[in-house]
């Protein structure tokens, strides 16, 4: 759907990136969409760094991504799940406060990139991005599909040096500029 290329003179750099599921039916055995984000990062080179499961609550939500931006090990930090309408959704607002930096262009790519598989129930997600820090943080449904959008749509190209026009580690050295 999106046009992608590569700087083939510039080597492959991996990513530290850590994996937060949020659900308060599922544990590590049974979250689907975390286990998929771990498989696709890794199969594309990246280490995952640490992989949970939180409950939706906002503070529980809030501290869990505040001690993994904390981590000068880890890169990118990516949540599944707490995205939609329902009253125990609450990814956005545990995280959108956090956000240094709003990344507004995630939100409108996924589900741009997303009506092509799942059509207007792509509304259903309140997708969101940002940086905190000097760590890119993305927070996506909880749907296997919609982390595989996400993943192999955007994420795979921006987490990924030698894609162009420009990608985000490229800027990585530069976050911390002031």
């Amino acid at each position: 759907m999106f046009k992608t290329s590569r700087f083939e003179d510039r080597a492959f750099k991996p990513l530290s990136i850590a994996v937060i599921a949020v659900s308060d039916t599922r544990d590590l055995e049974t979250d689907t969409g975390g286990a998929l984000l771990k498989s696709l990062l890794e199969a594309d080179g990246h280490a995952c760094h640490s992989r949970q499961v939180v409950r939706d609550d906002i503070q529980l939500i809030r501290a869990a991504v505040q001690a993994l931006v904390a981590d000068p090990g880890v890169d990118v930090v990516l949540t599944t799940g707490g995205t939609g309408f329902s009253g125990r959704d609450v990814t956005p607002e545990a995280v959108e406060p956090l956000f240094d930096k709003r990344m507004e262009g995630f939100s409108v790519l996924f589900h741009q990139y997303s009506a092509g598989t799942v059509g207007t129930s792509s509304l259903q997600s309140r997708a969101t991005a940002g940086l905190i820090g000097t760590t890119f943080v993305f927070c996506l449904p909880g749907s296997r599909g919609a982390c595989r959008d996400a993943w192999e749509g955007i994420l795979t190209h921006q987490l990924d040096y030698r894609h162009k026009p420009c990608n985000f580690v490229e800027l990585m050295p530069r976050l911390a500029e002031r």
